[in-house]
């Protein structure tokens, strides 16, 4: 079903609809200030309150509490079978929300954990897949830390050649200066190749795996139906 609004509204309700909608912190004082009438109201004022005081949490980047409340619209949705709000599917946008405070919060397996469980609802979003690809890239591989620990091994082997090269061949052993030279030029630049390397092979598995888990979610939704 479809929000509807009823013709007549409550007094706490009138009062915070004065509330200008992008005063998220106004909102949030309002909304807590006054919990106990918002949850003795009629089902419809009260979702409408407890959906902007929520957005209002994920605006001013509250996340921890944002995870704490959240919930409540997502189940009010399911319960009562709220399908959209403001012409918005609710419970996807939550979930999409809820999904972006435990990003933010570098709760990666249970932003991505959300994720894939919307691009099961809808594997041609986008904005989704792009989002798990991010969370997925931040969170790092097993092969982004070997790249980066081989590369600061050689980065730190290079300071090394550095400073034996300066105190000891440069003052006294000059004819082997080149060749140490070359040596740390090589150990540098073989240090950063692996970093880049790393970096963009780890992306690339990323791409690869997220792609192919869209495909198969889409593949298995037409095959259903």
């Amino acid at each position: 079903m479809s929000y509807f609004q009823s013709t007549y509204h409550s007094r706490v309700y009138r009062d915070f609809k004065d509330i200008e909608s992008n005063a998220h912190r106004q909102i949030i004082r309002f909304f807590e200030q006054h919990e106990k009438r918002i949850n003795g109201l009629e089902f419809e004022e009260y979702f409408e309150l407890l959906i902007a005081y929520v957005n209002a949490l994920f605006e001013i980047g509250s996340y921890q509490k944002h995870l704490q409340v959240v919930d409540m619209v997502i189940e009010n949705s399911i319960e009562m079978n709220i399908q959209t709000f403001e012409g918005e599917d609710v419970y996807y946008i939550m979930l999409f929300k809820k999904a972006a405070s435990h990003f933010n919060l570098y709760q990666h397996n249970e932003a991505e954990h959300i994720l894939k469980e919307l691009i099961k609802i809808n594997p041609q979003d986008k904005e989704v897949i792009n989002f798990l690809k991010r969370s997925r890239r931040r969170r790092g591989s097993r092969l982004l830390s070997w790249a980066r620990a081989s590369s600061i091994l050689l980065f730190l082997l290079t300071a090394v050649i550095i400073c034996f090269e300066v105190l000891l061949v440069r003052p006294f052993y000059e004819m082997y200066a080149p060749k140490v030279e070359t040596s740390r030029i090589i150990t540098f630049l073989l240090g950063l190749l692996i970093l880049i390397l790393g970096d963009f092979l780890h992306r690339v598995i990323i791409e690869i795996k997220v792609n192919q888990y869209s495909e198969r979610v889409s593949r298995n939704k037409k095959n259903t139906y």
